[in-house]
């Protein structure tokens, strides 16, 4: 099915028309509606002064809102066969980051909320997604396989401070010795390293983090409420003294906006300590597509046609091509182009180790509690 669509002249201008300019701290205040329509957080560091008495007195951005989940399970299995990974576990649905190229997105349609400002302000927290990990885990029909936590949404956005949704399930996969890789674009992980450390040292643990730029100024419009690009290396090189093995992904490349940037960044994650790269180009499904040019328009409004016309040589000529295989690297001659760079970035910068192997062979079901009380060993 395509999933590509233009943004028309009348979405446009009521995009325009509603956002009144940019909003500070949110990656669109566009209430799009999704194609099934009928019709204040806690203060951290992110590496953004966000503890200055100077940010606190800055115009405050619409407030999120939490909506708690209880879910019949935990687990989601992949079957795309351009994806490394055969499980994953998003603890959250929405993403405080604000990224206005989120793939995920569209995944706010399916609840009947808007993929734009709702995906932003409305979080759904999967509050018993340990207890439901520790449930598929103790069934004897369980086989270990390679797991990644934040494929979707990032599981250490803001919220995830107050709630500890994500350290309650890398306790219990600390708890199980399950191997698991993550991906994000946050410091949060940096708390959590009493877990993470051991489990890295037992070949249990692989961690990327996401740099799509290192200029403050675009990735402050381009992913609002995620840590700054310098507090982003900052966290490869904590994870790296750790003895975590790291990576960093650069993700998306969009075609003049942060493409150029991609050696820069390749080589500051290197210095930081990261041990491995991968890069994925621009995918715009469903929703996103409008959400996105309307973006352009607003912020590089003198180069918004040229970086569409880009991503549609790249994808056959439509805004986006969903197919397996050519949806992470696109297709045609400056797609190809891209990928070469990529790839000799990579080798450049000592960045093209072998793909961290993680040990399934350590595995061990939860261990269960009696009615007596006294655990029983042999669950």
């Amino acid at each position: 099915m395509d999933e590509s669509r233009r943004i028309s002249g009348s979405e446009r201008e009521d995009a325009v028309g509603r956002s009144q300019g940019p909003t500070k701290g949110r990656g669109t205040v566009w209430a799009i509606e999704h194609r099934y329509a009928k019709q204040l957080t806690e203060a951290y560091d992110d590496g953004w002064g966000t503890l200055d008495q100077q940010a606190s007195e800055e115009r405050v951005p619409p407030a999120t809102s939490v909506i708690e989940e209880r879910v019949k399970s935990i687990l989601s299995r992949n079957d795309s066969p351009d994806i490394a990974f055969d499980l994953s576990i998003n603890p959250y649905r929405g993403c405080e980051h604000g990224c206005v190229y989120c793939f995920a997105r569209p995944t706010h349609s399916y609840l009947n909320l808007s993929p734009g400002l709702d995906f932003e302000t409305r979080i759904i927290a999967k509050v018993n997604a340990a207890d439901k990990l520790r449930e598929a885990f103790s069934s004897r029909a369980y086989v270990p396989k390679w797991l990644n936590i934040g494929s979707a949404t990032d599981a250490y956005q803001p919220v995830e401070r107050k709630l500890g949704i994500t350290r309650q399930v890398i306790e219990v996969l600390s708890e199980c010795a399950h191997p698991f890789s993550l991906v994000t674009k946050s410091s949060g992980i940096e708390r959590d390293l009493d877990l993470v450390a051991p489990m890295a040292q037992r070949g249990l643990v692989a961690v990327y983090v996401s740099v799509t730029s290192l200029d403050p100024a675009l990735a402050r419009i381009l992913e609002p409420r995620a840590a700054s690009p310098q507090r982003r290396l900052r966290t490869i090189e904590t994870l790296s003294k750790a003895g975590v093995p790291v990576g960093v992904s650069v993700s998306p490349l969009i075609p003049f906006i942060n493409e150029p940037e991609l050696e820069r960044v390749l080589e500051a994650a290197a210095s930081a300590g990261a041990r491995s790269a991968f890069g994925i180009v621009l995918r715009l499904p469903w929703e996103v597509n409008p959400i996105f040019q309307q973006w352009l328009d607003q912020h590089f409004p003198d180069r918004a046609a040229r970086v569409m016309a880009r991503v549609r040589e790249m994808r056959g000529g439509r805004d986006y091509d969903a197919s397996f295989g050519s949806r992470m690297q696109g297709e045609g001659v400056w797609a190809q182009l891209l990928q070469q760079r990529l790839r000799k970035a990579i080798a450049r910068f000592g960045l093209d180790g072998e793909r961290i192997a993680l040990d399934l062979t350590q595995f061990r079901r939860p261990i269960k509690s009696r009615a007596d009380g006294q655990q029983d060993l042999f669950g």
